[in-house]
């Protein structure tokens, strides 16, 4: 039986350009150019790379922080209640009525 596989493995060039937009040195050019413009556009505004990179590891720490403070918040209220709450249930069942079974 001969080789029926008629697929083409191989990428070809329109389908390169098709995925990027144009040719790909083109559209290098265009994301050099682009970047450079936003860049300096956010260092008029006073934004530098490692400000943006330090802003988000801040911002995942405080929410990792938030996240353990809640639960820390959340236990405190659990014994705030449970020092009401387990001895009212303790003596109700202590000296409760008894049901019949």
């Amino acid at each position: 039986m001969p080789n029926d596989d008629t697929r083409n493995l191989r990428a070809s060039p329109d389908s390169l350009s098709r995925f990027l937009g144009g040719s790909p040195l083109a559209v290098a050019f265009r994301l050099i150019l682009l970047s450079t413009l936003v860049g300096v556009m956010l260092a008029a505004i006073g934004f530098d790379p490692w400000n943006i990179v330090q802003s988000i590891r801040l911002l995942v720490e405080r929410v990792w922080d938030l996240g353990f403070d809640a639960i820390n918040g959340l236990w405190r209220y659990f014994l705030l209640g449970a020092v009401i709450v387990i001895p009212v249930w303790l003596l109700s069942r202590v000296f409760g009525t008894p049901r019949g079974r």
